[in-house]
């Protein structure tokens, strides 16, 4: 059962990540062609901005389904030596 969650966060972690780029360049479209605040420099603003936030939010999701899966790996290891 675990196991179902796991890969079911993996996928909706990439699933997030592709909506989140999306909305980013959504955005920075709505901010070049926006009349009353718009321009390239909001826009690059947005663009930049956004691409940050995805990263960080993205490499912080993946980091901690990395330690998951090493503490699994290192669980098992453990598990092995112990049964020799």
């Amino acid at each position: 059962m675990g196991n179902f969650f796991i890969s079911a966060f993996e996928k909706l972690v990439g699933v997030v990540m592709v909506l989140l780029l999306l909305l980013v360049l959504g955005g920075t479209v709505v901010a070049l062609i926006e009349p009353s605040a718009g321009g390239i420099l909001p826009a690059l603003g947005v663009l930049v901005g956004g691409t940050l936030y995805v990263i960080l939010i993205g490499g912080s999701l993946y980091l901690a389904l990395g330690i998951y899966n090493n503490t699994k790996r290192t669980a098992e290891a453990v598990e092995r030596l112990a049964s020799k």
